[in-house]
């Protein structure tokens, strides 16, 4: 499901029990230097990444002091992150104009607040200009916090150069059967630089079978539930997309390639490396 940039007012735009993506949580929050902003979600674990600006965050009594740090937009400066346990309450203050992802997924047990900077950031590049396919992943709430997570991955994912490919070869992860494959329901925000350019998304529900295509912008929406889901960024312009990923029965993502592609995981520089660090 494609949602088109709005004004969201400080709202959740993908709420609890979404109809689509009940395993995932995501907010936008705007504000401007002073402003504060308190939420809690009773039975989503969540974090906040700044995408631009600076925010003091207080969880139950835990602070973290400076968290962000990025300019103008998402290429300023690496991101940095709060987790949030289940149903807790978190409040954070901008230091200056701001823009804050609140990413979460569905997970009842209550574990203990911490913050991710940059210096313990996990990062992967792989792909090649060659294949279309050359992006860098930046993990915030990846392999290195396993134990400390229960069900929610976040990263966020860069094309190296304009144009090109992510997520292909063509994967699914939408129901429960291991070793072969995770439920895991994922939910996009994308950007551009520059801002006017655009990209595709696509999400084939059956191998074989003619899908859907939407287009994306800048500040577009992806909900995935179900199906294969490549996209790309057109010739000329560089794509982001923040990335919340929240698993059923466990939080390592294991994801089933779609038969008629996955030949190509051969010819893919490091995608290898690229799947082992979703854990």
């Amino acid at each position: 499901m494609h949602i088109a940039p709005f004004d969201n007012a400080n709202k959740p735009i993908v709420d609890v029990d979404d109809a689509t993506v009940p395993l995932n949580y995501f907010n936008i929050v705007k504000l401007d230097a002073g402003q504060a902003f308190d939420y809690q979600v009773p039975g989503y674990e969540t974090c906040i990444v700044p995408a631009t600006g600076t925010v003091e965050v207080e969880v139950e009594g835990f602070v973290a002091a400076g968290v962000g740090g990025r300019g103008i937009d998402v290429w300023d400066g690496e991101p940095e992150g709060v987790y949030v346990p289940s149903g807790a309450k978190a409040t954070f203050v901008a230091r200056d104009t701001c823009e804050v992802f609140v990413a979460g997924a569905r997970f009842d047990e209550v574990l203990e607040p911490f913050a991710v900077r940059s210096h313990e950031l996990d990062f992967v590049q792989y792909g090649s200009d060659d294949t279309k396919t050359h992006r860098k992943i930046k993990h915030i709430l990846g392999q290195k916090q396993q134990d400390k997570v229960g069900r929610l991955l976040v990263s966020e994912l860069f094309t190296v150069g304009a144009g090109g490919w992510s997520g292909f070869p063509s994967h699914k992860h939408d129901t429960d059967r291991l070793p072969d494959e995770t439920r895991h329901d994922e939910t996009y925000n994308f950007r551009f630089r520059p801002k006017h350019g655009s990209g595709l998304q696509m999400l084939q529900r059956e191998d074989g079978t003619p899908g859907d295509a939407y287009h994306i912008v800048d500040g577009s929406t992806i909900c995935l539930d179900r199906g294969y889901h490549p996209c790309c960024v057109l010739p000329g312009y560089e794509m982001y997309y923040f990335t919340i990923l929240g698993g059923l029965s466990q939080r390592s993502l294991v994801q089933y390639f779609q038969p008629s592609h996955a030949d190509q995981l051969e010819t893919i520089p490091g995608i290898k490396d690229m799947i082992a660090k979703f854990k």
